[in-house]
């Protein structure tokens, strides 16, 4: 086995479990920010929209990622489709998606452990967690995407039964009450809360393509990856809805709205501060928010891996261990991480939460990553049409145009209502091209790559 080529061992099962994981977390907290920019009933179309654009998305993404089986997942599919400044965009757009998520989890996992333990500094728990799945995920990806798995399944399972306890406490009233923008009336206030509260729509199925970054160590990925990706963006829109629309009839929706635990506070509402159920929901809850912390790791590493292999990174981030695994780039990721936890209450942006900025900024990432993916798929259609498919899009061009114009649509409501982050993560792309145009020659000496160039 070459230095620099990961091992193929993950089945259909392993990666629907690395899809749903890398997501789930969102169906656990951030969502919940959203509700007090927009609303309920304006979030709830604010979710709709954007659940319409990840499955548009999800089925035109996977013909990608079945013809392109590569650890770079988007850089690849943009390199090939658009030459090496077009694998930059997208890889630097995935990298900054895929760094600023796990600070945001990571401090919703601090939150969590801290309705137990008060004692406890969120931001120590924040770093444990850190050092705890960092280390997980360098001992091997099978005893990863086993765990991954086995965590996915239970806050899956947990989903479902916060939604069964807190049903007999539900009211449709408690969550149409004041649900346009802190009003009961339709206005252009509600229309802008709807557009404002995008990122956090996002959130609920952000980083479902990281699947993509394990198709080098998925056996048969032609067959495997479409399965777990079709089967993967249907458990979570179900979850998103379902979840939240829950949520939000059990009592004044107003006090879970900007907060990092809404479900523990929610069933709190419903069964009390003591229930057996509640100690469950803080202590399974976990789970759904370590299966995508894990898995967001997973998918860091995987893309510093690819982008330092093809010389667009320093070339020692693309080192194995002996595990097989790129540790270097692990810890890459790691300590950005933890330096943005520590940068709470240091930074101010838009006087937003570290969670929220964190989010969007990720969110960023993702949406120029999605349209850059779609014009890929484009056109590659057109200058590749002998590539072999073995899956391919349906209702081609229709669903992924859809895809594309919904996410254009989100990067322009992002730009507008977050001008300051959207500067910040600018400026990460201007110093990732200023990069590129000085190392040409780490391109040109790194290993040849069939699936980053035509045949």
């Amino acid at each position: 086995m070459s230095t620099s080529q990961l091992k193929p061992t993950l089945g259909t099962l392993h990666l629907w479990g690395i899809a749903v994981g890398l997501v789930i977390s969102g169906e656990y907290f951030g969502w919940s920010y959203g509700w007090g920019t927009a609303g309920t009933l304006g979030f709830l179309v604010t979710a709709l929209l954007v659940a319409t654009m990840y499955t548009c998305f999800i089925f035109s993404f996977t013909e990608l990622t079945t013809a392109i089986p590569h650890a770079g997942g988007p850089f690849a599919y943009s390199r090939r489709a658009f030459g090496e400044k077009g694998g930059l965009i997208a890889g630097i757009a995935t990298l900054i998606e895929f760094v600023f998520a796990p600070p945001a989890i990571a401090m919703a996992i601090g939150a969590y452990l801290n309705v137990q333990y008060p004692e406890l500094d969120p931001k120590h728990a924040a770093v444990g967690a850190y050092i705890i799945f960092m280390t997980l995920n360098i001992l091997g990806v099978s005893i990863a995407a086993a765990f991954e798995l086995v965590v996915t399944v239970l806050a899956v399972a947990e989903l479902l039964v916060f939604m069964g306890v807190v049903a007999p406490g539900f009211s449709f009233s408690n969550f149409v009450v004041n649900g346009w923008a802190g009003s009961n009336e339709f206005s252009s206030t509600a229309l802008s809360g709807i557009f404002a509260a995008i990122p956090f729509a996002i959130w609920f199925f952000l980083a479902i393509e990281g699947a993509a970054m394990a198709a080098e160590e998925a056996k048969d990925p032609k067959r495997t990856i479409p399965r777990a990706y079709i089967a993967g963006i249907l458990t979570l829109v179900f979850l998103a809805i379902g979840v939240m629309i829950m949520a939000g009839g059990v009592g004044d929706w107003r006090e879970l709205s900007n907060i990092n635990d809404p479900l523990p506070q929610a069933m709190k509402a419903v069964v009390g501060n003591d229930s057996t159920w509640m100690h469950m929901l803080v202590w399974i809850g976990l789970f759904g928010l370590v299966a995508s912390f894990h898995g967001i790791i997973l998918g860091y590493s995987r893309q510093f891996f690819a982008l330092a292999r093809a010389g667009y990174l320093p070339r020692g981030l693309a080192k194995l261990s002996r595990f097989q695994t790129p540790h270097r780039a692990i810890i890459a990721g790691g300590v950005i991480g933890i330096a943005a936890i520590y940068s709470d209450g240091l930074v101010n942006l838009q006087g937003m939460s570290l969670t929220a900025a964190m989010i969007t900024m990720s969110v960023f990432g993702a949406i120029v990553m999605y349209i850059i993916s779609m014009l890929s798929l484009f056109k590659l259609r057109r200058t590749e049409p002998d590539l072999e498919r073995t899956f391919r899009a349906p209702g081609y061009p229709v669903v992924p145009a859809v895809a594309l114009v919904l996410a254009v649509v989100c990067l322009l409501a992002m730009a507008w209502f977050n001008t300051l982050i959207g500067f910040v993560f600018l400026g990460f792309m201007v110093a990732g091209y200023i990069y590129f145009q000085f190392t040409a020659h780490h391109r040109a000496n790194a290993p040849a790559d069939a699936l980053l160039s035509r045949a």
